[in-house]
């Protein structure tokens, strides 16, 4: 009852008077205020939604009311109640193939009777929280059963447009398409070619008055010139009847057979849900990448939470109820609304319920106006939205992703079949090529150098066994074997298969080393009992040839596996602790999120007699016995193994042809020796477009105060005179020890090299405690302490100190050199470039979208 209070008070004035609460609003009135955008996104959405609604319930056969019923209930009801606030729910057009064919079979009553039914289901569902479960549904799958009822819609209003009536199939409406052409209705013809026309025009008129008229929606345009041009005419043609709503049919007591009522239910309710959901993700993803929709308001515009995908699926539910009991078309979430009032810069759900009260009004009060709709146009605009359902952007992705076969037989099977039949057909398809890819994998056995190398690819499987075991019995005893393993999983039977041979052939004195993809390195121990799974192999005793596979530079993260092997078989490996609170710093792999952090790890105390095989780590390395491990030059040793076998294979075209012509990189990159800047990944370069200068503090020394030591002015001549660059990148990073140096430099402090080195620096330092405020600033922040303030202001003198270097000075001159200010931070591995703001240097972002005009910062590779 205390929460009723404060509402009761503000309702009466001499009980308002003592709270004194006018500092705030009232929680009444907060709750029905309306953003300025939310009532400009509301009309747009509103003007799209009329002449679509009306369109599809033409085209399923449905009285033209249910369309806008369906509107009103899916903008009111699903937009209050939902979990989306920004998408747009309404009569779909994915959902116009089964409607029609609910409505032929069984009627406009027990069709609106389905509807309910398929709310109540969606209720439970929502209720059961599984809607996260829809997402598991393969995207070729939704894509192909959209792409199959924009088909079927396009073929069916084809007849319409052409002045016919559309027949009850697409091979019927194939088959009758001949003879619909021979009886063109040249009116009908007219009206839907000026529809078309206006709508593919419309979003392409040119220059600023384009962008005016764009503003309003291309299918209000179409529909209303159509109506206009078709009545200054004089046209006879079938136009929009809109009877009495006193009587509009609702919804009625199912009627037929039981097990076609319960799939129709099940079909609504999956096309709804389905799509519905998928276009609440959608409208997140649209929504995080608005750029500013609020940048010319005072106050900027709320945040948009995500969507809540169980509360829209009862959201859903509670409107299919509301609008089947109103005799409403069944509703789901419409991706062309929900896109427009992203883009209209809609900032709640208020937009989306405004837009349901203008249907409302425009039902009660338009109806004249409405009438005056020809059937043709409305037609034509559905047409056209059946074919953009077909999208060739889809067809690039499930291409890309190898899975256009399941897209075939999904799109085939809803436009031949229907659509529960054409989704079943692709999930069977889907299951069947997932079972292929499981299943297929490739086993190849060569010899090089007198080393025998297995190289697996696919999943390593029983169905696999016979195969592999077939390539290992090929290899002679005692050889040298080299087992690459390229998949991401062994089953059981796979995995003895492999531990049995390996154990075998070392016991004859060969040697067998286990590799793949990636590794992680862990002295290996005897297990009791062989698991599936991901495998390693690794002797005890010996440092292991080249026990990391990382590539560089996607799965960089994974260079954190380092070894820990040891002559002395006494020595327990790296404990899980430590392995897991290094893997907790980047992201964690794939092994590691199987291995919960409180397992135990038991030392290996014995010293096995051959290579054993550990279910720790992705791939690893094995050898022989008899090996004595090594600790010096180990890392060395394998980072250049691990290159020559994965990386030199890939570059060695490329470095050839740099061998032959010489190189000629864009620009001198000079940086600190600090080993955190990798120079080639923050500027996504490769061999051949950096010249590059590192040395402690990212100093440049002026003319002739090297000291004997010239090796900077001689780097910056040879780049510049020799190697004609383009341009020369100072580069400071944050946390510099040389910078930190330099502060806590006292008297004295020259007589060590280091210390004569940061002498260098001393300008910097003297510029940072300059009173005219000349040092650098960050634009999105103030530095975070000294030691950031200095790195920033020494890029700047840096630069200066480039600028009193005669070979540069010319070059600015005459060939148009270009010097840049860089600043990385190591912790947000975030970079800053150097700009003039008003005479003062500033270091702004790098956005990920790149920076115009300095696409020498890019590698052309």
């Amino acid at each position: 009852m205390s929460a009723c209070a404060p509402t009761r008070r503000t309702t009466d004035p001499q009980q308002s008077k003592p709270v004194r609460q006018s500092h705030s609003p009232p929680p009444a009135r907060r709750r029905f205020h309306l953003a300025g955008a939310d009532v400009s996104a509301a009309i747009a959405v509103f003007l799209i939604a009329l002449p679509l609604s009306l369109g599809i319930a033409l085209a399923t056969g449905a009285p033209l009311q249910a369309g806008l019923v369906a509107a009103a209930v899916g903008g009111i009801v699903a937009g209050r109640l939902g979990g989306s606030a920004l998408q747009v729910s309404g009569p779909a057009a994915g959902l116009t193939v089964v409607t029609a064919d609910l409505i032929q079979r069984y009627g406009w009553r027990t069709t609106c009777a389905i509807t309910v039914l398929a709310g109540l289901a969606q209720l439970g569902l929502g209720c059961l929280r599984v809607a996260r479960g829809a997402l598991a549904v393969s995207p070729a799958i939704v894509h192909g059963m959209l792409a199959g009822i924009g088909v079927t819609i396009a073929v069916a209003q084809l007849h319409i447009v052409l002045g016919g009536t559309p027949q009850s199939s697409v091979p019927a409406n194939l088959a009758a398409l001949p003879a619909q052409l021979a009886d063109l209705h040249p009116a009908a013809l007219s009206v839907s070619a000026l529809t078309l026309a206006l709508l593919l025009l419309w979003p392409r008129i040119p220059g600023r008055a384009g962008r005016l008229l764009r503003k309003v929606p291309a299918a209000l345009i179409a529909v209303a010139g159509a109506t206009v041009a078709a009545s200054l005419a004089g046209l006879r043609l079938p136009k929009v009847e809109l009877p009495t709503w006193s009587s509009h049919a609702l919804a009625g007591l199912p009627e037929g057979p039981v097990l076609g009522l319960i799939a129709a239910v099940l079909t609504t309710t999956l096309v709804c849900s389905v799509q519905s959901l998928l276009g609440a993700v959608a409208v997140d993803k649209l929504a995080a990448s608005r750029s500013a929709p609020t940048a010319t308001q005072a106050q900027p515009a709320p945040h948009v939470q995500r969507s809540n995908l169980d509360r829209e699926l009862l959201g859903q539910g509670a409107a299919n109820i509301v609008s089947g009991s109103l005799g409403g078309l069944p509703v789901a979430g419409v991706a062309v609304r929900s896109t427009a009032n992203v883009h209209a810069g809609a900032v709640s759900r208020n937009s989306t319920m405004l837009h349901g009260v203008l249907v409302v009004v425009a039902a009660l009060l338009m109806v004249p106006i409405l009438e005056l709709i020809p059937l043709a146009s409305l037609a034509a605009l559905v047409m056209a939205v059946g074919i953009q359902m077909v999208s060739l952007h889809h067809i690039r992705t499930v291409t890309r992703h190898r899975e256009v076969l399941v897209y075939i037989v999904t799109t085939l099977g809803v436009v031949l079949l229907g659509v529960l039949e054409g989704v079943a057909l692709g999930i069977a398809a889907a299951v069947g090529v997932a079972l292929h890819r499981l299943t297929r994998t490739r086993i190849t056995h060569e010899v090089e150098e007198g080393v025998h190398q297995i190289h697996v690819r696919g999943q390593l499987t029983f169905l696999a066994v016979p195969r592999l075991s077939r390539a290992l019995h090929q290899v002679p005893h005692g050889a040298d074997v080299v087992v690459e393993l390229d998949g991401s999983f062994m089953d059981h039977a796979a995995y003895e298969t492999l531990q049995d041979w390996q154990s075998t052939h070392t016991a004859q004195g060969g040697s067998v080393e286990l590799t793949g993809r990636r590794a992680s390195t862990r002295t290996a121990e005897p297990t009791a009992s062989p698991a599936p799974g991901p495998v390693r192999s690794e002797p005890t005793g010996r440092a292991p040839v080249a026990d990391c596979r990382c590539r560089p530079w996607t799965p960089w993260r994974n260079h954190q596996c380092e070894a820990v092997t040891s002559s002395a078989p006494q020595e327990a490996p790296t404990s899980q602790a430590s392995l897991t609170s290094r893997a907790q710093e980047h992201q964690k792999t794939d092994i590691e999120r199987r291995r919960t952090p409180d397992e135990p790890e038991t030392p290996d105390t014995t010293t096995p007699t051959h290579g054993t095989i550990s279910t720790y780590g992705t791939y690893a390395t094995s050898v022989g016995p008899g090996s004595e491990g090594r600790r010096g030059g180990h890392h060395l040793m394998r980072g250049i193994t691990a290159f020559q076998r994965n990386t030199a294979p890939h570059v060695r075209g490329e470095l050839a042809r740099l061998a032959r012509e010489g190189q000629r990189p864009v620009q001198l990159f000079l940086t600190c020796a600090d080993s955190r800047l990798v120079t080639s990944m923050i500027t996504s370069s490769g061999p051949g477009d950096l010249f590059v200068v590192r040395n402690v503090g990212n100093l440049v020394p002026l003319p002739g105060e090297e000291s004997g030591d010239d090796s900077v002015a001689a780097a910056i001549e040879y780049a510049v005179d020799v190697l004609k660059v383009r341009s020369i990148t100072v580069c400071g990073h944050s946390g510099c020890g040389a910078m930190q140096a330099l502060l806590k430099s006292g008297p004295g402090s020259s007589r060590t090299p280091l210390g004569r080195w940061l002498r260098h620096g001393l300008p910097s330092l003297e510029r940072m405690a300059d009173d005219s405020g000349s040092w650098a600033r960050l634009a999105v922040r103030r530095p975070a302490d000294a030691v950031e303030q200095l790195c920033l202001t020494n890029v700047v003198q840096q630069l200066e100190h480039l600028r009193a270097h005669p070979t540069v000075a010319r070059a600015l001159r005459e060939n148009g050199l270009e010097l840049h200010g860089m600043y990385f931070h190591v912790g947000e591995a975030q970079a800053y470039l150097l700009t003039d703001t008003d005479g003062e240097p500033v270091f702004d972002h790098v956005h990920a979208e790149g920076v115009e005009g300095m696409d020498e910062l890019r590698s052309p590779a």
